[in-house]
């Protein structure tokens, strides 16, 4: 049974190579249940290479990165995944040949808990609208990270981890983003975030 006073991430001493670069020097934090946690620093710093570590997509890692007790540092990431955690990369990942709404559909559901479609127009309204007439890279930047966020939220995933999410945005745009992430904590959602953007962070 798990302690219900533990992290639900705990990062210890992690380390992280590209081939024989050293990026990661023994990085430690916690994400407990319910947090938005973000990591700030300038380009090159480690924060993308962290999440990707988190999500085991960098092969070269060592140390221990704990997912609701269980350890995941030798897992695949398709394993990581299955047990409850969901990345939004910095690119965003959309599939050009597909609508909008293939595109939310296309991950699979990995736990219970996940936001119907209807409860993810309601977050983002201006993905309803394109719906089924556009395929996904004719969305703005905007609408695009919408669609990258709204396509984890349906997998049930209890950590979801958020790269850059304002980077490129317009102020407008990033207001938005700010207020659906306050509105996924309020729901209890836990959101380990990367940012450059420390106006934005402070918010969070």
């Amino acid at each position: 049974m798990l302690d219900a006073t533990a992290p639900l991430l705990s990062v210890n001493d992690l380390q992280a190579w590209y081939g024989e670069s050293h990026i990661l020097h023994g990085v430690n934090f916690e994400v407990r249940q319910g947090e938005v946690v973000t990591l700030l620093g300038r380009n090159g710093a480690g924060k993308t290479t962290t999440l990707k570590s988190i999500m085991g997509i960098v092969a070269q890692r060592s140390g221990s990165v704990r997912f609701e007790g269980r350890e995941l540092i030798d897992s695949a990431s398709n394993k990581i995944a299955r047990a409850g955690i969901a990345f939004c990369c910095e690119e965003r990942g959309i599939f050009a040949s597909l609508s909008v709404e293939e595109n939310l559909l296309l991950p699979p559901v990995v736990r219970p808990g996940g936001l119907s479609l209807d409860r993810i127009f309601e977050l983002f309204p201006n993905l309803k609208e394109r719906l089924n007439s556009s395929q996904g890279t004719n969305l703005s930047g905007g609408e695009q990270q919408m669609l990258a966020i709204g396509r984890i939220l349906r997998t049930g995933a209890r950590l979801l981890l958020l790269d850059e999410p304002t980077e490129g945005l317009a102020p407008v745009i990033i207001q938005q983003i700010g207020k659906t992430i306050r509105t996924l904590k309020e729901q209890g959602f836990t959101i380990l975030l990367v940012e450059q953007n420390f106006r934005f962070a402070a918010i969070m």
